[in-house]
């Protein structure tokens, strides 16, 4: 029984007049789900076509991911239209693609606070919605979720007669399908008993992610429907359908698509225990909405719905553009031009591609390897220059990791670029296949730290914490661009065993950089502003040990302390492990107090000197700070204001500096000198 949601209630602040309320009579009429089911198809379509008007609106004024929302709007109109949302549960793999499904399930009036400040996430969050029953950000999570709730429905069935069994609906895109976790969860759908009958996979097939999908999953169907003999069969046809009227062809063409459901859907997915329903075109309402009535009705589950949409799908833009508009800044509704910000520095990202393929062009051995990221890691440089030593496995991390290991046996010098949340996947394999054999691996860890709109899902807060504890791995930070330049060339040179380096999202300084990076010395800080006394800790004052790019901050910090009589050393610590102990020992016993700060959790560097400080004593001498991400996540914001929040700006920096020495009252009152630290 279909049943009236309330409207939630948004938190103070957020709710904000709709500035297209008016000029989408049905959609206004929309506030849930609910408001769909005696709607006509002819209606919906309506529905579709002004949802996706809204869509393109939104994100004119927020910027965010664009393309894969529009090419789902026709099945997100359909699937709430025929499932009893939220009762019946709708999972979006990674999110991407939920905008549309926001609008129409109680959140209008706050979409254009999306990926804002304390506004909507620019993914699918449990705590936003009953409507969103899985938070999803990461991808190939849906089947298995899915499952998970089919099964759990029908166990709480068999103890409650009174509680309704529910259908599962897990709509996942043809990249995210080429995970193997995905493959696992299928498999297991097919033996995990009577529950998962109401499982509903929707296979949204675009031929494309993030960048054209990759690998022979991805790539299954179109290789079969594009075979000789198929192709054939196609050519004989078309030839003749030519000479029909336009209705017979129009026939004839979803003739060919339910053809194609034949060749190719009783094969992988039904020998995988599913029953295969497709292809379907995913933008004609009027096959899909009787097909999900169909599917909500059976069952025969588990069930795989094979729809074809386009990325971008009706706004003339996006279909136009190479990336179908996947992300996208603030833009021009009327010509899609993108609101870029001012021509600035050179992007982390490019300053390592930079060195990477320089020092590729004078050595063979470097290979290059990414999950489905090509441009976002800057390895779309290298692959344009050396394709035959690119390679981009698709979204499948694990993989990615055991590849380059495997190359790394053979003396290859693969570089695996991963972002640092999404290594986080591939953590097993990172230890067992790699780290505990000692194999050259070298991991550039993009994304390192606070990244901004994308939020806690995408932030790279753990890696240092979760590397820092494998013996023989070692882990460099940059502070700066000429430093990335620096560690990219020592990375290519080193092969004593796994290396990482660690850099954040965003652009860097715009320092002068020189021709080619130079070779650093594995576990080697530098002093970068020696403004204490290092004669003695009742003189030394305080020192503050920065891992990488958070040595800004600390410079200002020290600026500030400087003009209030409190001159700090500071110094780059470059190496999260193996650490400079040299350094690290000189700066605790020259210093009555000691700040390490680092764009990492809890346990990493800060833990690290922690452990080394108190096995050699030097800890009951010094007054160790640690400044870390504190143990919370950090919602979306710029990155500027997420550090405030985490208190590692340099106003932070400073007041832990003076909370050590007791003098936490020094910048309220005017510059003075201040003694007998």
């Amino acid at each position: 029984m279909v049943k009236n949601i309330p409207p939630s209630q948004p938190s103070s602040g957020d709710s904000k007049p709709i500035p297209t309320r008016g000029r989408f009579p049905l959609l206004d009429r929309v506030s849930y789900p609910v408001d769909l089911r005696n709607l006509s198809i002819e209606q919906l379509k309506q529905v579709a076509d002004e949802l996706r008007s809204e869509t393109v609106e939104t994100v004119s004024t927020t910027g965010g991911h664009l393309g894969a929302s529009l090419g789902v709007v026709e099945l997100t109109v359909a699937i709430h239209a025929v499932f009893d949302t939220p009762d019946d549960r709708l999972i979006w793999d990674v999110g991407h693609q939920a905008y549309p499904h926001k609008i129409i399930t109680g959140r209008r009036d706050r979409i254009r606070t999306l990926r804002q400040p304390g506004g909507l996430s620019g993914f699918t969050r449990r705590s936003e919605s009953e409507y969103d029953p899985f938070g999803a950000a990461h991808s190939s999570t849906s089947i298995s979720s899915g499952l998970g709730m089919a099964v759990a429905h029908h166990l709480r069935a068999g103890e409650d007669p009174s509680y309704r069994e529910r259908n599962v609906i897990a709509v996942i895109g043809d990249g995210s399908i080429s995970a193997g976790m995905a493959y696992e969860a299928m498999n297991n759908a097919a033996v995990a008993g009577e529950g998962a009958e109401r499982l509903i996979v929707i296979l949204n097939d675009n031929e494309m992610s993030i960048a054209p999908p990759v690998g022979s999953m991805s790539n299954y169907l179109s290789r079969l429907m594009s075979s000789r003999q198929f192709m054939g069969l196609r050519d004989l046809a078309g030839k003749f359908v030519k000479k029909l009227p336009d209705r017979l062809e129009r026939t004839a063409k979803k003739a060919e698509e339910y053809a194609r459901g034949m060749i190719t859907g009783g094969t992988l997915f039904e020998e995988l225990g599913f029953y295969y329903v497709g292809p379907v075109d995913g933008h004609d309402m009027t096959q899909l909405v009787p097909i999900l009535r169909n599917l909500r009705d059976t069952d025969k589950g588990p069930i795989l719905l094979h729809v074809i949409t386009e990325k971008g799908h009706g706004y003339k833009p996006a279909e136009a553009a190479g990336d179908k508009y996947h992300a996208v800044a603030k833009f021009n509704v009327v010509t899609g031009e993108q609101k870029k910000a001012p021509p600035g520095p050179p992007s982390w990202t490019n300053i390592f591609a930079r060195e990477l393929v320089d020092r590729a062009s004078t050595d063979n051995r470097i290979t290059a390897i990414t999950a489905a990221m090509p441009s976002g890691t800057g390895l779309d440089r290298f692959a344009t220059k050396f394709p035959d030593r690119f390679f981009d496995v698709g979204i499948a991390e694990q993989h990615a990791v055991t590849f380059a290991a495997g190359m790394a046996t053979e003396g290859l010098r693969p570089f695996c670029a991963i972002y640092s949340t999404f290594l986080q996947r591939a953590y097993d394999q990172v230890m067992h296949d790699v780290v505990l054999q000692k194999l050259p691996v070298r991991f550039a860890i993009d994304r390192a730290g606070l990244v901004g709109a994308d939020g806690a899902t995408h932030a790279g807060s753990f890696d240092i914490a979760y590397l820092g504890c494998l013996p023989g791995m070692t882990i460099m930070a940059p502070s700066d661009e000429i430093e990335l330049l620096n560690m990219t060339a020592t990375a290519c040179e080193f092969d004593e065993g796994p290396i990482a380096l660690r850099y954040p999202r965003g652009n860097t300084y715009g320092l002068e950089l020189p021709a080619k990076g130079g070779i650093i010395q594995i576990g080697k800080g530098r002093i970068v502003r020696e403004m204490g006394q290092q004669s003695g800790r009742e003189k030394g004052g305080i020192a503050i040990l920065s891992l990488g790019p958070r040595l800004e901050e600390a410079l200002k910090a020290a600026d500030q302390l400087a003009a209030h009589g409190l001159p700090p050393t500071v110094a780059d610590a470059r190496f999260a492990k193996p650490l400079d102990t040299e350094l690290l020992e000189q700066l605790a016993r020259n210093h009555a107090v000691l700040i390490t700060i680092e764009e990492g959790s809890v346990g990493g560097f800060g833990s690290l000197v922690a452990q080394h400080l108190s096995k050699t004593g030097l800890l009951d001498t010094v007054r160790l700070r640690t400044m870390t991400l504190p143990d919370i996540f950090i919602d979306h914001d710029s990155q500027f204001e997420q550090y405030n929040t985490a208190h590692l700006n340099a106003p932070h920096i400073v007041q832990t500096a003076l909370n050590a020495i007791g003098v936490s009252e020094v910048l309220s009152s005017s510059p003075r000198m201040v003694s007998g630290v």
